[in-house]
């Protein structure tokens, strides 16, 4: 026999079996209590008395069909918005986030300036910001004055900015001092020392909670709607006024909740190697 040969004892043979016996009942069980489950919620639905009149309101096919085209068009502008305005919003977030970790008396003002704006994006209701850059700052009639969609994604921006700025913070916080220590010691400078060591790993760190908020600005671009733009939102609510239904709105719904689904098993599968690197210290 060789000695690379390797034959598992009885036992082991024995304990997985039982772990495999023990996965297929689970998945079983599993599937069994969310097919009940679903059931019995579909049955409470449908079976309400209001439901036919909910179903011609908000589930009608004929009108979602006819609204899927507009709404699709409006989606795309809602995904070129989202993607500049995420851009944007961690390049704000990541400056910020550095001039707030600025040490020296010398450095004061512009830590104090970053904490003011942190804490005043972080508080404001994105649609006041909305409606202030998309409604009040075309009325000074400044030369140049951007589109109201730009304003609009400018509001995107400075909101998630500010949140932003808070979890690369954090990020950078979190990494010992030791290494800053370490790297001044070798003859890297403060701009050197935090570009090549500290945040690749603030950003490695931080990643679940960066995409998480990602996540929300693909749904809180809708909100750009309110300032003109035909965009998903606004093309389901012509829609809807026009048919008097709002079966569009589920339509639009249902679009955003599919362009979600990437991003989100994405936003899982960093946090679930994260945890992993984690655990294999």
């Amino acid at each position: 026999m060789k000695l690379t040969d390797h034959h598992p004892s009885p036992i082991a043979r024995e304990r997985a079996g039982y772990r495999k016996r023990q996965t297929v009942r689970s998945v079983l069980v599993a599937a069994a209590s969310t097919g009940v489950l679903g059931t019995l919620l579909v049955l409470a639905v449908t079976g309400s008395p209001g439901w036919e009149r909910v179903r011609q309101s908000f589930l009608d096919p004929r009108i979602g069909r006819e609204a899927l085209p507009e709404i699709l068009t409006g989606l795309w502008l809602n995904v070129r918005l989202l993607f500049f305005c995420a851009l944007g919003a961690l390049a704000l977030g990541l400056l910020v986030a550095v001039l707030r970790t600025l040490r020296g008396p010398v450095f004061f003002p512009v830590r104090a300036l970053a904490a003011g704006y942190t804490y005043t994006f972080r508080g404001l209701p994105l649609i006041i910001v909305i409606y202030v850059l998309t409604l009040g700052v075309p009325g000074l009639r400044l030369q140049g004055m951007p589109p109201v969609l730009i304003l609009g994604g400018i509001a995107l921006v400075l909101t998630y900015g500010g949140y932003l700025a808070e979890v690369f913070r954090a990020g950078i916080e979190s990494i010992h001092p030791s290494q800053l220590a370490a790297a001044r010691s070798l003859g890297l400078t403060y701009r050197q020392t935090m570009r090549h060591v500290v945040l690749p790993q603030a950003v490695r760190r931080v990643a679940p909670p960066l995409l998480n908020d990602v996540v929300a600005l693909q749904k809180d671009v809708g909100l750009v709607s309110l300032a003109g733009p035909i965009d998903a939102v606004r093309a389901a609510q012509i829609a809807t006024a026009e048919s008097f239904n709002y079966t569009p709105y589920i339509v639009a719904g249902v679009l955003f909740v599919l362009l979600a689904i990437p991003l989100i098993a994405v936003t899982d599968w960093v946090t679930l190697r994260a945890a992993r690197r984690q655990a294999a210290r």
